[in-house]
C-alpha cells in the first residue's frame, strides 16, 4: 500500500464530485457543530492554553524529547477493523485539532468500526517545546493509545523563533531546524505500521502572516518527500481560491454552496463551516485507510 502526500488532490477530487458528503460517506446524520474551539489563542508559550484529551492530562510536560517509542506500542498486523475490533485513532496537536476533530469525530464514527482519542494544546506547536513538548508527550501517549491511525497537526503557532535557536522564520536555519523537528514527529508516529495523515496550513489574508505561513508549509512539504507514506491534508489549496490566494469562502461539498469559512475574530482560523469542511477531507483519507485495512464500510 503507498501512500504520498499528494494523495490530497484525489480527496478533493472525490469531495468536489459529490462522493464524499457525510450522508453518503458515512451513513447519515446531521452536521455536529463545533463550539467555542474555532479560534487559536496567540503564538505559543503567551498562555497556559487549554486541553481536551481522553487520554491523561497535559499539564505535566516532559522535559526530554525522545525519537522512539517502545516496541510493545506496534498495532497488530493484518489486523480488519470491525465493530467488536475497532481501529484506534489518535487526532492530536494544537487547537485547530480540536476544531476540526468533533465533527471527523462524527464521521468516522459513522462507520462503526473506529474508537476516537482526542489530544490537543492551545497555542501548542514544534517551535516552542519549552511551552509543550509534543515529541516527549506522543512518546508518553502513544503506548497508552496504540493508535492505527494518527491524525496531527501543526503550524499555527510556529511562526516564530524556535526556542534556543533565535532565528527569524525566514532563514535558512529556522528552516532546517523546523525540518528536522517535523520529519522526526513523521518518524515517530508514522512508525511501526501506523498510518500518519499530517493536516497542513491554510494561509491568511495577511500578507506577512502568509509569508510565514508558507515557509512552515514549504518545509513540511520537504519532509513529506522524504516520508512518502505519510497522507498529506493539504489546507492550503482547500481554502485557497481559483487563483491560488486567500478565499474567504469556500463551496461546502455537502450541498455545493459557497460559504464563509473563516473565523470573524481573524484571517487565518477557521469558523464551524470551515472545520467541518476540512474535517470532511479527512474523513475521506480515513475511510480510504479502513478500506486498505479490509474493513467493511
Amino acid at each position: 500500500m503507498i501512500r504520498r502526500f499528494s494523495v490530497v488532490v484525489a480527496v478533493v477530487a472525490l469531495l468536489y464530485a459529490g462522493i464524499a458528503g457525510a450522508e453518503s460517506l458515512f451513513g447519515g446524520g446531521s452536521n455536529r457543530s463545533i463550539t467555542g474551539a474555532s479560534t487559536l489563542a496567540p503564538l505559543a508559550g503567551s498562555e497556559a492554553g487549554g486541553t481536551v484529551t481522553s487520554s491523561s492530562s497535559l499539564s505535566t510536560v516532559a522535559t526530554l524529547a525522545p525519537t522512539t517509542l517502545p516496541a510493545t506500542t506496534v498495532p497488530d498486523a493484518g489486523r480488519t477493523p470491525t465493530a467488536a475490533d475497532p481501529a484506534r485513532i489518535y487526532i492530536a496537536g494544537d487547537s485547530d485539532a480540536g476544531a476540526f476533530a468533533p465533527y471527523l469525530e462524527k464521521l468516522v464514527g459513522d462507520t462503526g468500526v473506529v474508537t476516537t482519542t482526542l489530544d490537543y494544546k492551545v497555542s501548542s506547536g514544534l517551535a516552542r517545546p519549552d511551552f509543550f513538548d509534543w515529541p516527549a508527550h506522543f512518546a508518553a501517549q502513544i503506548p497508552i493509545v496504540n493508535p492505527d491511525i494518527v491524525i496531527v497537526t501543526f503550524g499555527g503557532n510556529d511562526g516564530q523563533p524556535i526556542h534556543g535557536l533565535n532565528k527569524q522564520v525566514d532563514s535558512p536555519e529556522w528552516r532546517a531546524e523546523y525540518g528536522k523537528r517535523v520529519g522526526a514527529v513523521m518518524d515517530l508516529l508514522g512508525g511501526n505500521g501506523r498510518t500518519l495523515i499530517w493536516v497542513g496550513i491554510p494561509n491568511d489574508n495577511e500578507p506577512v502572516n502568509t509569508a510565514r505561513l508558507k515557509i512552515q508549509d514549504g518545509v513540511v512539504r520537504d519532509q513529506l518527500a522524504k516520508h512518502p507514506k505519510v497522507i498529506f491534508i493539504d489546507s492550503w489549496s482547500v481554502f485557497s481560491g481559483l487563483d491560488g490566494g486567500y478565499a474567504e469562502y469556500v463551496m461546502d461539498p455537502r450541498d455545493g454552496v459557497s460559504k464563509a469559512v473563516r473565523s470573524k475574530t481573524d484571517g487565518f482560523h477557521l469558523n464551524t463551516t470551515g472545520a467541518e469542511i476540512l474535517a470532511l477531507h479527512i474523513a475521506v483519507a480515513v475511510q480510504a485507510d479502513l478500506r486498505d485495512r479490509g474493513a467493511a464500510i
